[in-house]
């Protein structure tokens, strides 16, 4: 029998149900058979290209994501044009978010994914009509603020489909939910609320108390610090409140254009 040829056979097998091709350089010795040699260099050389081309196909796939999100991005500052608050608004929400779980300690890929759905968490407005753009100086119907309700959910939709976003679409679909259950669209309560729907609410209204607006001059982020202080518990939730004002004392507020 050629030596090696029973340990080959075993890493043969243990590639073929996905485990490791441990052991395979080292029948390339030459205390072995030549023809377990070669076919162990084969193997190995074998498993290198695929390696390669298993790089080269996720370096693609992840071109890909950062391409679709863009896309989709570059969709939501179309909403500038309907509506000037907008503008810039999802990409402050994303840098906060970004800061918030950094703050945190998340692991890279939950930052990198609260932080993508800060940016695209009012895509769903792309979807109201005309007359919420145009109501500044006019109260809003039962109509109009059931149409504000379901952006949430309209942006939901908008993104269900691409997979890769993961739990960052639930962060999308839960961003106005608030601590005590009164939020909207399904009137999550507490810890029900995803942590990353929770960064959201308290980065988003931040954002919103500091952003001029026609009718109304943002607020200082003293006063947008008191004011979200004062909605820790009932709406926000409390230690998220207390990291992101320490967070935005250290580092300061995010660039405006």
């Amino acid at each position: 029998m050629l030596k090696g040829r029973e340990e080959l056979l075993r890493i043969i097998r243990t590639i073929s149900s996905g485990g490791p091709a441990d052991g395979i350089e080292a029948l390339t010795g030459p205390e072995y058979d030549p023809e377990i040699q070669e076919l162990a260099e084969a193997v190995a050389v074998m498993l290198a290209k695929i390696e390669a081309r298993e790089d080269r196909l996720e370096q693609l796939l992840a071109k890909i994501r950062r391409d679709t999100v863009n896309t989709i991005t570059a969709v939501a500052h179309a909403l500038g044009a309907r509506d000037a608050y907008t503008e810039g608004h999802g990409e402050r929400v994303g840098v906060y978010a970004r800061r918030l779980a950094q703050r945190l300690d998340l692991p890279a890929a939950e930052v990198e994914r609260i932080r993508i759905a800060g940016t695209l968490h009012d895509i769903g407005k792309i979807g109201f009509s005309d007359r919420i753009f145009s109501s500044e100086d006019t109260p809003l119907t039962k109509e109009m603020v059931d149409e504000i309700h379901r952006h949430p959910e309209w942006g939901r939709d908008i993104l269900k489909n691409l997979d890769f976003l993961g739990p960052a679409l639930e962060y999308v679909y839960a961003h106005h939910e608030l601590m005590d259950g009164s939020g909207y669209p399904r009137g999550l309560k507490g810890e029900d609320i995803p942590l990353g729907a929770r960064i959201l609410c308290v980065v988003d209204y931040f954002d919103a108390m500091t952003t001029d607006r026609p009718y109304q001059r943002g607020r200082s982020v003293e006063e947008a610090f008191a004011i979200l202080r004062s909605l820790a518990g009932p709406c926000l939730d409390a230690d998220l409140v207390e990291t992101f004002i320490l967070e935005v004392e250290t580092n300061g507020t995010a660039e405006r254009p």
